[in-house]
């Protein structure tokens, strides 16, 4: 019985976490796109974001944004 549980607690995890991953891959390439073109044109797009104004790359930026955003969007 325990086997049985621990499966569907498996299994209801996984189908939790793939609307997670598309909206974080989603708002991760929207940011990235926005980042890269502030960037072109010299903008200061890290005081765009939230969680992105220390970032030294627009990596490490676009990915402090979306964990914010997303951790925003998750709190019950």
């Amino acid at each position: 019985m325990q086997h049985i549980s621990h499966l569907h607690s498996r299994t209801q995890s996984k189908e939790f976490s793939i609307p997670f991953v598309v909206i974080f891959s989603l708002t991760f390439l929207v940011f990235f796109v926005i980042a890269v073109v502030a960037q072109g044109l010299m903008l200061n797009w890290r005081s765009w974001f939230p969680g992105a104004e220390n970032s030294r790359t627009i990596i490490g930026g676009v990915r402090a944004a979306v964990y914010t955003l997303m951790s925003q969007l998750t709190q019950e």
